[in-house]
């Protein structure tokens, strides 16, 4: 356990050392001499050495989900049907709540770990334990009574009946959120993304295994597929877990410390901002999995909504690798007081990640009718799938704008503000338009997602982007390493 006199001598740390390249810029007193191409390519390579280990453990992170929706896919449209209620609405809502609890770690270790606070990124992570642990106590009736609450929300009888069944098998892996998120953000904080990446690997191939041993050879059906995810999960878990107290962070972890419990109530206000600003956009296309359970022809529409979210959360993993990395990239250099690294930093990531949007919005243009089959051979479903195709490339496209946005977001502290945006933005105006589509004009499911676009997610983009553009990022600098300063202060007291 690290001493007063630790923390006290990580506080006299001067907030820049040109020395180290992962915090700060060791070019920027001389930025103005250096070339764009120059600047350009030594923040990407800031960015990517974030960025590329998260895309790989986030689309191996979610590539077990989806593998458990085709193997449901492959017994059954009910089966399908269920894991995708399960998968979409139940882990959804509380994927989305503790992720963005979580995330307050992007913005506290971010900047701590600018600023050369090194302890404090331990005390900040093991709070976060506890905080998504108590979270996930008081969230658990949602698993408990999946059937009654999908029922209550106009879910199909048969529907919501298994659903409920595949949420009491996936109680493990809700625990397993309290630990992982708060994980994974500590070590991108401190740029050990690699960690992450192989750890997602071993879980992806453990769950490739399990789910084929538990579907076919053991034949447990979607029970089997849920169970899958569990063992999946924890491997992830303990993994990283293992590698942090064995030796991993030596300067990040000293060990489990009651600092953990003071200041518990002020950590509970920035998580829960964090988590209002992220699970409102992580909600909102939930919503609509629900919204379009109630039209006619449920089954198939549910499953082909569910199909094209799948496709689109698993595209999604690349644009939240750049929310996280930008996150870290902005809190990093907030934290080290150079307002000047930051705006640079989040024009590349923005840029960066609009480019790979193009790519994948002309993938999906160009695959239409042929990405659907790894799902499901349903004639209804394929055709219901090809016409939504086009929305879910327009989906894609702006995804890859908003989550860099809301990651400046993160790493400026700015989560409050943006909760009442995305609060505003979605649950004002996009899902009522969205609802007037189809129960006023009935342009059914193709309504209901238009309108949801166009009215939320079209708007919200806009409202970031200005904010972002008229951002005084040396203003924010200095205010950042001013908390950065009081934090420390708090925990050595």
């Amino acid at each position: 356990m690290a001493t007063k006199d630790t923390i006290a001598d990580e506080a006299k740390l001067p907030l820049l050392d040109y020395s180290c390249p992962t915090v700060g810029s060791k070019y920027q007193e001389n930025d103005d001499d250096l070339d764009l191409s120059r600047r350009i390519w030594i923040e990407s390579k800031k960015l990517w050495h974030i960025v590329g280990p998260a895309i790989f453990s986030r689309v191996a992170s979610y590539s077990m989900l989806v593998i458990t929706q085709a193997f449901a896919g492959h017994l059954g449209d009910l089966e399908l049907a269920a894991i995708s209620i399960v998968n979409n609405v139940i882990v959804g809502f509380d994927f989305g709540l503790l992720l963005g609890m979580a995330s307050a770690l992007e913005t506290l270790c971010g900047q701590a770990f600018g600023a050369k606070r090194y302890h404090m990124l331990g005390v900040y992570m093991q709070r976060s334990w506890i905080v998504l642990f108590m979270c996930c106590v008081l969230l658990l009736p949602l698993y408990l009574f999946a059937s009654p609450i999908l029922k209550l929300l106009g879910q199909p009888e048969d529907i919501a009946e298994l659903s409920g069944v595949v949420a009491f098998w996936l109680v493990p892996l809700h625990f397993s959120f309290a630990f992982q998120f708060p994980l994974q953000r500590f070590f991108q904080s401190q740029l050990k993304n690699g960690v992450i990446a192989w750890v997602n690997l071993v879980a992806l191939l453990v769950h490739i295994f399990v789910s084929w041993l538990f579907v076919y050879c053991l034949k447990l059906g979607v029970v089997g597929t849920a169970i899958t995810l569990n063992f999946s999960w924890w491997v992830v878990v303990l993994g990283m877990f293992g590698y942090t107290v064995w030796g991993g962070c030596p300067r990040t972890w000293t060990g489990f410390s009651f600092e953990a419990f003071s200041g518990i109530w002020d950590f509970v206000k920035i998580s829960a901002a964090s988590g209002v600003m992220l699970c409102l956009e992580n909600w909102y296309y939930r919503i609509l999995i629900l919204m379009v359970g109630n039209v006619s022809n449920a089954e198939v529409a549910v499953n082909a909504l569910s199909i094209c979210m799948a496709i689109n959360g698993w595209e999604m993993m690349i644009p939240l690798s750049f929310f996280s990395a930008t996150g870290v990239r902005i809190a990093n250099e907030l934290g080290a007081g150079n307002g000047k690294g930051a705006k640079f930093a989040t024009k590349i990531s923005v840029m960066t990640s609009i480019g790979l949007g193009l790519f994948f919005w002309l993938l999906i243009i160009i695959l239409h009718d042929k990405f659907v089959l790894l799902f499901s051979n349903s004639k209804p479903i394929l055709e219901a799938v090809n016409n939504l195709s086009i929305l879910l490339a327009l989906t894609i496209l702006l995804n890859s704008i908003q989550p860099v946005l809301s990651g400046v977001a993160v790493g400026s502290g700015w989560q409050s503000s943006v909760a009442y945006i995305n609060l505003g933005c979605y649950y004002l105006i996009g899902l009522p338009l969205g609802f007037a589509m189809e129960w006023i004009f009935h342009q059914g499911v193709m309504g209901i997602w238009a309108g949801m676009i166009f009215g939320g997610t079209v708007i919200q983009t806009l409202i970031l982007a200005i904010i972002t553009i008229r951002c005084d990022w040396e203003k924010e600098a200095e205010k950042a390493s001013t908390q950065v300063r009081k934090r420390a202060y708090i925990i050595v007291n």
